[in-house]
């Protein structure tokens, strides 16, 4: 910058000022870098706008940049607007463009594919019609809920809300449609067809939606607002899905008839050489090396998971990189140190009277020697006296992990430590804040996941009727989680050079990877129990369970995980990489875990998987009409 580039800042600075842009109090020009490369100037909002419904701040900053705009012609300057209040603006202004995009990419995913798979359009559309229908009725229902609970919801949740409706609904409609068709095969009439698919896959579906919805509602015992609220809404969500699944699909489908799969006729007959049916057949023969190989692929992903690195920079991860905050704080970084972008404010307050000069002086001086404090600017006193704020530099990126590391073990135990007697310390801003939501998410690690692990233990011992099964479906959908983990970390960390994942990211793996994964395991596995009800030996039960239900959990996680994969396509980190996390997830989950790895155990346990029940007992002595012999299954 020249002297007169520098004086014509101050003259926009003043000019823009003297404008009185609502929901702006002032605006003051800042001192230049000392490279002489930036110089800032500090924006003041009342706290009524920056902490209001957003319309006032957003309207403010709006106003701000385009008469900012008009300024810079006819000089050498380039301009940006960035900060709390801007990065808000570009943060929603992004949501709502990863909320079209992600609808229009789950649409066109769930329409492609099931045409694929049934080519039938009345099956593709019918799940979005329904699905439509039902998020009206859950969107209702949040926010009623919402409202009622004094819950916090916040605008992230719709894009999520997006495919957890398509993607969970879509799911329970294929399971649905997978057992009707299998039925109609059978000879059995379109009504009755529909009776035997809703009693036979009812139960599972209703076990599959109560894992995803207790694992949900778990979230409310979560310290941390925005998941507290998240929870109930996602659980709603699944609920109302559920019973459309289980009441509406049956009856339009019944209605329907076998005009649902028109105009194919496909449905009217197995296919001979299926791909599944071959399959279940080498797992049966070879269960052990089925094992041993899925396992392995998720004990070396797992692996993966020890060099997990949180990030804590929502304000560029949640935002394109083209925003004009995020180019704006790019700027700024090139002339001030890391830290100066956003100070802490460590705050001294007496209780006893004026705090003294020797004790301001003392207090900065000991802040200074903390680890991790770049630098300490002069006190600014209350009208009283009493209370004291010191602008601290940290050295290190506010957002960074370095920066949350020394809050929590050099700042904050420091500042308190060295209050003078009679008074007492507070520790604010952005990198505190981290540090605290850090505690809060490390104490839901230690409740919610264990909590939901509890009740998602009881509702597959009562669906399975069994103490052991139950133990290593739970233990396999952990090792699911973990090899998830690492697969993130590998293409974010390693791969892409990313300083970490965003720390919440292993929430909302829990959220989706570890309850919605159970649902595939819970529908190969009732399958197995129900193949050995029917007289079939263990390796007999988990061939013949791949070869029906193979082709429904296939369908069902290719569609789950492109769903959620469209996530990538916002444009920001957060979702790019909740995006991969989830869909990695879901895919080891159906096409891992779900498909090999549990039946393959199950088929080596035999037996004693279902105990103290009594699954391999068939109830009835006379085989079902159209079942294939159990001497047929293996050959």
């Amino acid at each position: 910058m020249t002297a007169a580039d520098s004086a014509k800042v101050t003259s926009i600075t003043k000019s823009l000022d003297a404008r009185h842009i609502p929901g702006i109090v002032s605006i003051t020009a800042g001192p230049e870098s000392a490279n002489h490369l930036v110089r800032s100037a500090m924006v003041a909002m009342p706290n009524s706008v920056v902490n209001g419904s957003g319309a006032a701040s957003d309207n403010a900053v709006k106003t701000l940049r385009s008469d900012l705009k008009t300024m810079i012609p006819g000089t050498h300057l380039e301009e940006g607007v960035t900060g709390q209040a801007a990065q808000s603006l570009d943060s929603e202004q992004s949501g709502n463009r990863a909320d079209q995009i992600v609808l229009l990419a789950t649409l066109a995913l769930i329409l492609i594919l099931l045409l694929i798979i049934f080519r039938s359009p009345i099956i593709a559309l019918l799940p979005l019609i329904v699905i439509a229908l039902v998020s009206q009725v859950a969107n209702g229902l949040i926010a009623t809920v919402s409202k009622a609970l004094h819950l916090n919801t916040d605008s992230s949740i719709s894009t999520i809300l997006i495919v957890v409706l398509f993607g969970i609904g879509t799911d329970y409609i294929l399971f649905l449609m997978f057992r009707y068709r299998e039925r109609l095969r059978r000879g059995e009439d379109r009504n009755q067809a529909m009776v035997s698919a809703v009693t036979r896959v009812g139960e599972v579906i209703s076990s599959a939606a109560g894992v995803v919805i207790v694992a949900f509602l778990a979230l409310v015992l979560s310290t941390v607002s925005v998941l507290r609220s998240m929870g109930p809404a996602l659980a709603i969500a699944v609920g109302v899905t559920l019973i459309a699944g289980l009441t509406l699909v049956p009856a339009v489908v019944s209605l329907l008839g076998t005009k649902v799969f028109w105009p194919s006729k496909s449905w009217q007959r197995e296919p001979r050489a299926a791909r599944f049916g071959a399959i279940g057949n080498a797992l049966g023969r070879r269960p052990a090396l089925f094992a041993a190989v899925s396992g392995l692929v998720l004990v070396a992903l797992a692996i993966g998971a020890f060099g997990f690195k949180p990030t804590f920079d929502l304000s560029s991860a949640g935002i394109p990189a083209s925003a004009e905050s995020q180019r704006a704080l790019v700027t700024l970084e090139k002339g001030l140190p890391p830290g100066a972008t956003d100070p802490t404010d460590v705050l001294l307050h007496s209780s006893s009277g004026p705090l003294s000069a020797s004790e301001l002086s003392g207090y900065g001086t000991a802040l200074k020697a903390l680890h991790g404090v770049g630098s300490v600017g002069a006190p600014v006193l209350s009208a009283d006296h009493r209370t004291a704020d010191y602008p601290v530099t940290l050295s290190y990126d506010p957002a960074s992990t370095q920066a949350v590391g020394v809050m929590k073990s050099s700042v904050m135990p420091g500042a308190h430590a060295a209050a003078p007697h009679g008074t007492y310390a507070l520790v604010g801003g952005t990198t505190a804040v981290f540090a605290d939501i850090q505690r809060a998410i490390n104490h839901d690690y230690a409740v919610v996941f264990p909590v939901a692990a509890v009740i998602i233990l009881l509702i597959l011992m009562l669906l399975l009727r069994s103490v052991v099964a139950p133990w290593y479906l739970l233990a396999s959908v952990g090792l699911g989680f973990a090899a998830t983990l690492g697969a993130s970390v590998l293409v974010f960390q390693v791969f892409r050079n990313q300083p970490g994942l965003v720390f919440l990211l292993p929430v909302y793996m829990y959220l989706f990877v570890v309850a919605i994964g159970t649902d595939y395991n819970i529908l190969m596995i009732a399958r197995l129990r129900e193949e050995a009800r029917e007289g079939r030996d263990p390796r007999q039960a988990a061939a013949m369970a791949l070869r029906h239900t193979g082709p429904a959990i296939g369908a069902a996680g290719l569609i789950l995980a492109g769903t959620f994969a469209s996530l990538m396509l916002a444009g920001n980190t957060i979702l790019s990489q909740l995006g991969f996390a989830v869909s990695c997830g879901i895919a080891l989950a159906a096409f891992v875990m779900a498909m090999f790895f549990s039946p393959s155990l199950t088929a080596l346990i035999g037996q004693r998987a279902w105990w103290p029940g009594h699954a391999d007992r068939t109830p009835e002595k006379t085989p079902e009409a159209g079942r294939e012999p159990a001497s047929r299954v293996l050959r």
